[in-house]
């Protein structure tokens, strides 16, 4: 599958060298501009793979262009700069760049920084999609909990109340829930306040 590209860099030979070796590499650049607030914008719009941006640019800076662009979740972004001081590597880190290159550069160095920034954030989604998934196998396990709380307060209640045995107790609960098309919990917890006999 083509890996799409939006390419943000205000040097138009930089934007032209740079196309030109992506598209060689077999990458898709559907998008291109010399502005950090128009790099957004045509990320939003094609949802590429990979968003390359030069810190320094009219409209926004690639840093701030970065963070906004990884608070949509949808693109790996790589910084590139002529600039090299450790606080900008940081600040670029800091905005959400999954790798950073120095201009100028050559070919053999912007392959494996793209490689690295696709792969960076192939792991960062598949993190983000394992910890939903936890977080709903924590909420579903939380509500199940709750639920036989209640249903072992109902069979309780009727045990007591009505001399069931557990298992036909059970069967009560689960086939009112059924016949009046709700949850065992909400049947539990009418029975539990007496608002539902058998």
């Amino acid at each position: 599958m083509t890996r799409t590209v939006v390419i943000a860099e205000d040097e138009a030979i930089v934007r032209l060298d740079l196309r030109e070796i992506l598209q060689e590499q077999g990458f898709d650049v559907v998008g291109e501009t010399g502005r950090g607030d128009e790099a957004i914008e045509l990320t939003r719009q094609h949802r590429p793979d990979l968003v390359i941006l030069d810190i320094k640019m009219p409209g926004l800076d690639g840093l701030s262009a970065a963070s906004e662009i990884n608070r949509d979740r949808t693109s790996a972004v790589l910084i590139l700069t002529a600039f090299s001081q450790r606080n900008l590597i940081e600040q670029a880190r800091d905005a959400g760049a999954l790798a950073y290159l120095v201009k100028p550069f050559q070919q053999d160095e912007l392959l494996p920084a793209i490689e690295v920034a696709l792969a960076r954030f192939n792991e960062m989604q598949a993190l983000e999609a394992e910890n939903a998934a936890l977080a709903d196998d924590k909420r579903n396990l939380e509500e199940q909990l709750v639920t036989r709380r209640w249903v072992d307060r109902a069979k309780g209640k009727l045990m007591d109340d009505e001399g069931m045995r557990e298992a036909d107790a059970f069967t009560f609960i689960q086939q009112t829930a059924m016949n009046q098309r709700t949850t065992m919990r909400e049947i539990s917890e009418k029975i539990v306040e007496g608002t539902i006999v058998p």
